[in-house]
């Protein structure tokens, strides 16, 4: 987790897997882990990811989890010699699917 405001009830995270690792379930494993304290526990009401554009397996990884994009960033993060167009995500709490809170 990267930024938490209890007043607004939104918190955001971020997640890296090594090459070695990935695929494995580790990563939606932990997350809906996060995600069940933050909701549940915590009582947050939105939890935020962002990622880069051009990277396809994470976008579906978050929409898998039941995140929504909320726009496009165009060029918003210089990274490795260039820039790189970033997109919001979000979910709500009563978003966060059924199936997670077991």
């Amino acid at each position: 987790m990267h930024r938490a405001d209890p007043r607004a009830g939104v918190f955001e995270y971020g997640v890296t897997i090594g090459a070695g690792h990935r695929r494995e379930g580790d990563a939606a494993e932990a997350v809906v882990m996060l995600l069940r304290y933050m909701f549940d526990e915590r009582r947050f009401h939105k939890c935020e990811a962002r990622v880069f554009a051009h990277n396809e397996a994470s976008l579906a990884f978050q929409g898998r989890l039941g995140f929504v994009e909320e726009g496009r960033l165009g060029d918003h993060v210089f990274h490795g010699g260039r820039h790189h167009h970033l997109v919001p995500l979000g979910m709500l709490g009563r978003e966060f699917a059924p199936g997670h809170r077991e």
